[in-house]
């Protein structure tokens, strides 16, 4: 487990360092396409593609759950998800309780973001409390405890809203490449040449190159939080019966978008789950295969 926790901080340095390279470059290609000097070009795409990790960094909590219209939970309106978290924080270890919030929605279903276990927030939706008894509900929220004690939630936060990010520049793309360029440019100079070069195949691979670091880093983590989740509650029951009536649903999370869909302890899109077979473009593994690893726990 240890060896997850610090393999997930390296991948999160990598993974910001590859998006901030990527969004610098993609800004780059736009600025030049509106015709800005290369200097400007260069400054104005470092500039903002610094700020931008910076301020995703230190607020992923915020931005997530603004996309999401999540409300905070109370001991009032959601004593059992309190009281259910309470006791799980006994036996997780961690020293810093999270925050508790509800979004309202038909499907059941929750994930758990933040920077660190300090800033960390576990979210649960309205269909997920009416839906499950004690026991499921109490696995859901082990589950994603256990995101939050192996260090998945810098690296699934940080990942969505820049996914997220790139997406809207690949949308500022399409609209800019229709533009007429410059044609009376002297600027022969071979570096800027293959930096535009590069900057335009990582804005065209920017969606793909996206899509793929979501499942790097998806499948591994569930099996992780799914037996971590089992430790603290020594119940897999629990969790077993709550992934099958959550996989069963139909019901929509109009608030998940393809960004985000990964974080959920369950893919937010019915449609979208595979039943039986797993393939190379799934963010969850099937929840047959979670079933059978779980059983394997008893």
């Amino acid at each position: 487990m240890y060896e997850d926790i610090r393999k997930n901080k390296i991948k999160t340095g990598v993974i910001v360092f590859s998006f901030l390279l990527m969004i610098t470059l993609i800004l780059y290609y736009i600025c030049y396409a509106f015709n800005f000097s290369s200097y400007v070009a260069i400054t104005i795409a470092l500039t903002f593609s610094v700020i931008s990790t910076i301020v995703t960094y230190y607020n992923c909590d915020k931005i997530v759950l603004a996309s999401v219209h999540a409300r905070e939970a109370t001991r009032e309106e959601d004593l059992q998800l309190t009281n259910i978290l309470d006791a799980l924080m006994v036996s997780s270890g961690l020293q810093h309780k999270p925050r508790l919030y509800v979004m309202e929605s038909k499907q059941p279903n929750a994930f758990a973001t933040g920077r660190n276990p300090e800033n960390a927030i576990i979210c649960v939706t309205t269909g997920l409390l009416e839906k499950l008894d004690y026991y499921e509900l109490e696995g859901v929220v082990a589950h994603e405890l256990s995101h939050i004690k192996n260090y998945d939630i810098l690296l699934s936060a940080v990942i969505s809203v820049m996914v997220g990010f790139v997406i809207i520049l690949s949308d500022i793309f399409t609209r800019t490449i229709l533009r007429p360029s410059r044609n009376d440019r002297d600027d022969d100079n071979k570096a800027n040449t293959i930096l535009l070069i590069v900057g335009l195949v990582f804005l065209v691979l920017s969606p793909i190159i996206s899509n793929l670091i979501q499942l790097a880093v998806s499948r591994r983590r569930e099996y992780l939080a799914d037996s971590t989740a089992v430790q603290l509650t020594r119940n897999p029951d629990g969790l077993i019966s709550a992934l099958k009536k959550i996989s069963s649903d139909n019901s929509k999370l109009d608030v998940a978008s393809n960004s985000n869909s990964y974080m959920y302890i369950e893919n937010p899109f019915p449609e979208k789950r595979m039943k039986k077979v797993s393939n190379l473009f799934s963010t969850h593994p099937t929840v047959e295969d979670r079933v059978k690893a779980l059983e394997n726990l008893r």
